[in-house]
């Protein structure tokens, strides 16, 4: 599904250049579960901002399902983004004026589709993740497992092929993050691609494949 063939990411700091990733060689099968861990500052967001066409590399191929994503213009890469690529971040990034069911509309209402589809849609993800009783309640009325639920809704809603999750428990107490780990994994069990950034060696164990990164380069592969 995903090649990645040294591939590098690199900023200017005034006079220096930082290397935020370096050589990143790695191949993510359809299906596959992987973690990725390492320290702060070791290049992990980066390297999933990446996959998600939130950024782009400085050098280096990306193909995702033989595509090659550097080669693509801004639309098409968007596109790519809104059908195939779903996102679950660690503070949910939820509206806090719209209900548990209109935070989930959102990208189909970004993706054009009729406000009938998007509601139907909506109501089947937020069933999917076991809120239907909340779809009305706004951000403030939900506990923080309960958003990262509409997070996961919100993320699947557009049936994408990857998800990709950075620090989703973070914010969230053990049995919660439980719950919201046990969900991803149905998830992928039912054929989606998952690609998780932790700290948290627990978390990190649940995945199929682990690699850790140091100073922007994957040092090691479990």
């Amino acid at each position: 599904m995903i090649e990645l063939g040294d591939l590098w990411r690199t900023y200017r700091v005034g006079d220096s250049e930082v290397h935020a990733l370096r050589e990143v060689e790695l191949e993510i099968a359809r299906g596959d579960f992987l973690a990725v861990v390492g320290p702060s500052g070791s290049g992990k967001s980066t390297l999933l901002n990446i996959l998600g066409c939130l950024d782009r590399p400085t050098a280096g191929r990306y193909a995702f399902d033989g595509r090659d994503v550097a080669a693509m213009g801004d639309a098409e890469r968007t596109r790519l983004r809104q059908s195939e690529i779903g996102f679950v971040f660690q503070f949910f990034h939820l509206l806090a004026r719209l209900t548990a069911q209109g935070n989930v509309e959102l990208p189909m209402l970004f993706a054009g589709i009729a406000r009938s589809e998007r509601r139907r849609r909506a109501a089947a993800a937020l069933d999917a993740v076991g809120l239907s009783d909340r779809a009305h309640h706004r951000p403030d009325q939900l506990s923080g497992g309960q958003r990262q639920r509409v997070a996961i809704a919100r993320a699947v809603v557009m049936d994408p092929g990857l998800i990709l999750a950075d620090e989703p428990t973070g914010n969230l107490d053990r049995a919660s993050a439980a719950e919201v780990m046990d969900l991803l994994g149905e998830m992928n069990r039912a054929g989606r691609t998952l690609v998780l950034v932790t700290h948290d060696p627990e978390i990190a164990a649940r995945a199929r494949r682990r690699v850790r990164m140091d100073d922007g380069a994957i040092v090691e592969r479990t």
